[in-house]
């Protein structure tokens, strides 16, 4: 690989990431630049989609410590990751499919992509999450709050396509629950990555996005119980619309499904009456 312009670096791996919000993206990246090669690496944060990943972005990360929120210094930074340092760009609420109008990054070409990565949480605990989160806000009102959840059904569809066609895409899924819970799962990623196991700590609570959205003073992972949100959800009326109206799509049902099957017992007993009186 030759030097990069926009870095003035060689990079080594280059890792592009996709995940919608909730999705504990931030604690599998930050576990992911720890086992970089050599623990070097620069992160870009929440890339704009259609822009260049290094000017739109909403901060950076140098080996797996925040330096700046926005804006200008990324040469300054790269430089100091160094030539081979491992390069990862993420992307929220947005997947790598092919029908899209504009490249996901115009100005970076596909074949400096080492790997393709999607983050993927269950879709009871991520909408759960994402419920909770919107929830938080006092200067939106509930019809506004349920439609900004809706909104990221579709990607979220999005999501179950490219996981059912999984290998045949290349892309390397990561499932939050079996990141969070399992070691032999932790260990097969990073060998799907190249990369060997340096750092196995998932104890550390990122501090994007406020935190988590249900134990905003949790310090440390193990006081979290990211696995049981829905149960802690399962009668809030928000909530309930929220799966109900998702139920109504059959043909995303079928996916999650296919994907999720653990999920579809509790969606249809959450949903089987009309969460609302007409």
């Amino acid at each position: 690989m030759t030097k990069w312009p926009e870095l003035d670096i060689t990079p080594g791996p280059v890792i592009r990431v996709f995940g919608l919000k909730r999705s504990g993206n931030h604690a599998i990246i930050n576990w992911l630049t720890r086992n970089a090669p050599e623990g070097r690496s620069i992160f870009f944060n929440n890339c704009r989609a259609g822009k260049s990943p290094f000017v739109a972005h909403h901060g950076i990360e140098l080996n797996g410590e925040h330096v700046r929120r926005t804006g200008a210094r990324v040469k300054r930074y790269a430089r100091q990751a160094g030539d081979g340092a491992a390069v990862f760009i993420s992307y929220e609420n947005v997947m790598p499919h092919g029908d899209r109008k504009r490249p996901i990054a115009p100005e970076l070409d596909e074949d400096k992509i080492t790997q393709n990565v999607v983050i993927a949480r269950d879709f009871l605990n991520w909408s759960a999450s994402m419920v909770k989160k919107v929830q938080g806000n006092a200067s939106i009102e509930a019809h506004q709050r349920l439609a900004s959840v809706l909104r990221m059904i579709p990607v979220y569809g999005q999501m179950l396509d490219l996981m059912i066609a999984q290998p045949d895409n290349g892309l390397v899924v990561i499932t939050y629950a079996d990141w969070h819970s399992d070691p032999g799962f932790r260990h097969g990623i990073l060998n799907a990555l190249g990369f060997e196991p340096r750092d196995d700590n998932t104890s550390r609570v990122e501090a994007y996005g406020s935190g988590s959205s249900f134990q905003p003073e949790a310090t440390d992972a193990s006081q979290l119980r990211p696995l049981d949100r829905w149960q802690e959800m399962k009668d809030d009326p928000e909530y309930k619309l929220t799966l109900w109206l998702a139920a109504q799509d059959h043909g995303f049902v079928e996916k999650l499904g296919m994907v999720f099957p653990d999920a579809i017992g509790p969606l249809r007993d959450m949903t089987a009456e009309t969460p609302y009186r007409g």
